[in-house]
């Protein structure tokens, strides 16, 4: 029953999104004192939110999750749990995570936490990712918030280095979706989701996809010419953009596309962590 509990939260989207956040909080804390106790609450406040925005996409998706491969034997396709407890559940991670981030934290911390956990739920969850091809767009805003909520754990307000760390994970979201529903097509095309591979064929998603890539490394440069990122960043973040850049142009045919997608999209995962990572290296020890 508990590890029903803890499946339903997807601990893996969990852990990708805190490694984002413990991005924005270390970039931050390069111009602003932080502790080591302000980012493990952060981290749970925002562990919590992210929990509660995936049950809820458990509870709502049950019936297009019936249809794809990857999904259909999930807990709640299965009928494992009880759809009440399971909301109530959903509500708790909800109101203990902002909870934690508005008294541990800062109050702007917890209503940005609120708006990436309604552009996720009600915007993308029950909206555009069953009706429109935009849907990824919209995801990829819920998907760029917990960095940005790490960032302001810290400094409790919006600077340019915010708005590009923003910018950066927003670009980022996009080819790394597509990848996955390129190689993904046919879940996505038996369950109706009208993703841009699919609606509109995968050479119009690659273009997409290096445009979004090309767009990343601009917002990564730019975070070391008029942010914060150190030197040590600008060496990591130029050599997993141009890995990045080089795996996305290579050539792409009806034949190779799946293993052209999954190459994207393992390159996009040491992208996110290559940089995350250095964001850290960067910075002094934390206070205690």
């Amino acid at each position: 029953m508990i590890k029903s509990y803890i499946s339903i939260t997807k601990p893996g989207i969990i852990i990708g999104n805190l490694i984002s956040v413990a991005a924005g909080f270390f970039l931050a804390a390069k111009t602003e004192a932080a502790s080591a106790s302000l980012l493990a609450y952060t981290l749970l406040g925002v562990a919590c939110v992210i929990a509660s925005g995936c049950v809820v996409n458990n509870i709502f998706d049950r019936d297009i999750d019936s249809k794809m491969d990857r999904t259909r034997n999930r807990v709640l396709v299965q009928d494992g749990l009880n759809i009440d407890h399971v909301f109530i559940y959903a509500v708790a991670l909800l109101l203990g995570g902002t909870a934690v981030l508005y008294r541990m934290a800062n109050p702007l911390s917890a209503v940005v936490v609120l708006l990436g956990y309604v552009f996720y739920v009600f915007f993308y969850t029950m909206w555009y990712k069953r009706t429109s091809v935009y849907g990824t767009l919209v995801g990829s805003v819920s998907g760029a918030v917990p960095p940005l909520v790490g960032y302001l754990a810290v400094t409790n307000y919006i600077s340019l280095d915010a708005v590009l760390l923003f910018a950066l994970f927003c670009l980022w979201q996009m080819p790394h979706s597509y990848a996955i529903a390129m190689f993904r097509m046919q879940d996505y095309r038996e369950a109706g989701i009208p993703v841009l591979p699919v609606v509109e064929g995968i050479n119009k998603a690659r273009k997409h996809m290096q445009a979004y890539v090309v767009a990343f490394s601009v917002v990564a440069l730019g975070l070391f010419l008029l942010g914060n990122g150190g030197y040590e960043y600008l060496a990591v973040a130029s050599a997993v953009c141009l890995m990045w850049t080089r795996v996305t142009f290579r050539k792409m045919t009806a034949d190779n596309y799946v293993d052209w997608s999954k190459a994207v999209f393992k390159t996009s995962l040491l992208v996110v962590m290559g940089i995350s990572t250095v964001l850290g290296v960067e910075l002094i020890p934390l206070t205690i």
